[in-house]
């Protein structure tokens, strides 16, 4: 995985701002910490920083077709890398190196913008092509590697994260009235194509965008379509079973060593599961990865959202799958100074400790001596494990299932500080619930479960997406997502509620597929989510680090929230009668999450507008 940055511009020769490669590379050397390029003519800057994962010496990037004529920087990993090269080998295309980034290109050249159809992976490029004075910009499907843009008239600037883009000097950290309720009331999602910042977009899932002298065009190359199910329930089954076992098999591709999360779960548990096996057949060892809380079984609460702890599952499934295992623990101290760090790798507040957790995981892998590790994100999302699924009084609530009500939200904020709050929530929750493809032959509940999908799919797992690319590439670790493959999305999509929870079970189907692959106890536990800390320590040092700031002139927080609010809050820390935000984010995050805020004022230099 890399990073890319870059800038056309057809008013000036961008060969003027001098500074700008070298301060875009810089911003994004976590990205890409092992090399670095530079593309540049009279319109054109591209920037790329690597991470080295395949083909060390053909895989260098910016990337020139043969004739010199088409440029690509490409940040990502293709799955289907083998396919494609044989049918452009056959149209006589020549390779002079076994890296993606190459066939990406040449399949631009054979197909043009119909290549990325038949691209299966996860990944964001640009490529200019200097004939045609002509930028494409393309993300994945479903949106797993960011790619952010800002245009200003004959002016595009674009960046894997905000911050490459903000090293451009037309552009400043400004924050509008709907980023402040983005931040505010909706944080830390944020709508699908923005990045938050005045003036810059997010590039969405399965779009790509062609920018010219004669302006900017958008299109999707893909979305999601309601289809009638035809196949009987051992079909559904076996074909669930192929479609993971297949895309963690492709995802398995890797010139650097390669590792797996596993917390017990059924869905780690299943990578590991598959991945110990195919390193077995080479005479390997997987080697699996975990992370806890200093002294969090002492303290740990179980909850409809959390209903048990990890360590034993995961001994379960080490002895089960042969795996090396590394289990890393964090303090409270480091966890509450690394919400600054997570911040800063996300340009934005965004999942407070549930952030600064897994960006100090990654660190420790990466650390270990990985470079590549497969985690078992998404699945909840598109097989139905979350709660609001199956409580039907939270399922038919009309309302972001994971943050129900902006009562609370804006209670802890000065009157009149922001307008129409309610309704700009709403308007986001129904143009998504909208846009779900739907059959005139859909139940009602039927028709309900592709909204909730729709909406998980472009909210909360983009959310969740957001987060573990941010904080892995902070430290230059790539994480794959398996069950983000675009084949299972689809599939997953027009599986009848009764097939997906079989049994009456959260994800049920992928339980009954894998049932004679792992122990029974992991087939069939109750969901968990990804782990949290639950120590008073924690809560105690994030309350007295929000007093601090609550009480200090210079800070940003005095002007949005109301202290006497706070106060309560930090008095009767366990009175939050739903979480803040998701599963995992309650009082104790609530505080982390506006220090977050602070510090993002503070080090963006962030003004309002």
């Amino acid at each position: 995985m890399c990073g890319i940055a870059g800038t056309i511009d057809f008013t000036r020769d961008v060969r003027e701002l001098s500074d700008l490669p070298g301060r875009m590379a810089q911003a994004l050397t976590r990205r890409g910490p092992d090399a670095e390029g530079v593309y540049q003519d009279a319109q054109a800057l591209l920037v790329h920083r690597r991470l080295i994962v395949v083909d060390p010496e053909g895989g260098s990037q910016p990337m020139t077709s043969p004739d010199g004529n088409t440029v690509l920087v490409y940040n990502g990993e293709l799955y289907n890398t083998d396919e494609l090269r044989r049918a452009l080998t056959d149209l006589g295309h020549r390779f002079r190196g076994h890296s993606d980034t190459e066939v990406v290109l040449h399949a631009y050249l054979a197909w043009g913008c119909e290549a990325f159809g038949k691209l299966n992976g996860i990944y964001a490029f640009a490529i200019w092509e200097k004939d045609k004075r002509r930028l494409t910009l393309c993300r994945d499907r479903l949106g797993v590697k960011p790619l952010f843009y800002a245009r200003r008239g004959k002016m595009l600037v674009f960046g894997s994260e905000q911050k490459a883009i903000l090293c451009h000097p037309e552009m400043r950290a400004q924050l509008d009235e709907d980023g402040l309720r983005s931040i505010l009331l909706l944080g830390p999602a944020r709508p699908p194509f923005s990045g938050v910042f005045h003036g810059i977009r997010s590039v969405t899932p399965g779009q790509y965008l062609v920018f010219d002298e004669s302006g900017l065009d958008y299109q999707l190359y893909w979305k999601l379509t309601a289809k009638e199910h035809t196949e009987t329930l051992d079909q559904t089954i076996e074909h669930t079973r192929f479609l993971i076992e297949d895309a963690a098999k492709r995802q398995l591709v890797s010139d650097v060593p390669l590792c797996t999360f596993l917390s017990g779960g059924l869905d780690s548990s299943i990578l590991s599961m598959l991945a110990a096996r195919e390193m077995k057949h080479k005479g390997e060892t997987l080697h699996t990865f975990s992370v806890d809380y200093r002294d969090n079984e002492k303290y740990f609460t179980k909850s409809i959202f959390q209903p048990n702890s990890d360590s034993a599952y995961i001994q379960t499934m080490v002895d089960a799958i042969g795996s090396t295992h590394h289990t890393v623990v964090l303090e409270q101290d480091e966890l509450a100074r690394a919400l600054m760090d997570a911040t800063e790798a996300r340009d934005l507040p965004g999942m407070a400790d549930v952030d600064s957790s897994l960006l100090l995981f990654c660190k420790a892998v990466k650390d270990a001596g990985f470079t590549v590790c497969q985690s078992g994100e998404c699945a909840d999302e598109l097989f139905g494990g979350y709660p609001w699924y199956h409580r039907e009084e939270i399922l038919f609530e009309d309302c972001f299932p994971w943050s129900r009500s902006t009562a609370l939200r804006q209670s802890l904020l000065h009157d009149g500080l922001i307008r129409d709050g309610e309704e700009f929530v709403r308007a986001h929750y129904a143009c998504t619930c909208q846009s779900a493809p739907k059959l005139d032959s859909d139940s009602p509940k039927d028709a309900r479960m592709r909204e909730m999908f729709v909406l998980n799919l472009q909210w909360f797992m983009a959310t969740l997406l957001d987060r573990k690319d941010r904080t892995s590439m902070y430290s230059g670790l790539e994480v794959r997502v398996p069950f983000c493959d675009h084949r299972i999305v689809e599939y997953a999509y027009n599986m009848p509620w009764s097939m997906k929870a079989l049994d009456g079970r959260e994800k049920g189907i992928v339980r009954k597929a894998f049932e004679n692959d792992l122990p029974e106890e992991i087939t069939w536990r109750k969901k968990s989510p990804y782990p949290k800390t639950f120590s008073p320590v924690y809560t105690q040092i994030v309350a007295d680090a929000l007093r601090e700031k609550m009480h200090d002139k210079t800070s940003i927080l005095p002007q949005f929230f109301r202290w006497d609010v706070l106060e309560d809050l930090m008095e009767h820390p366990n009175d939050l009668p739903e979480p803040w935000y998701g599963q995992l984010m309650r009082t104790p995050q609530i505080f982390a999450y506006l220090l977050q805020i602070d510090h993002w004022f503070r080090t963006y230099d962030v003004e309002l507008i």
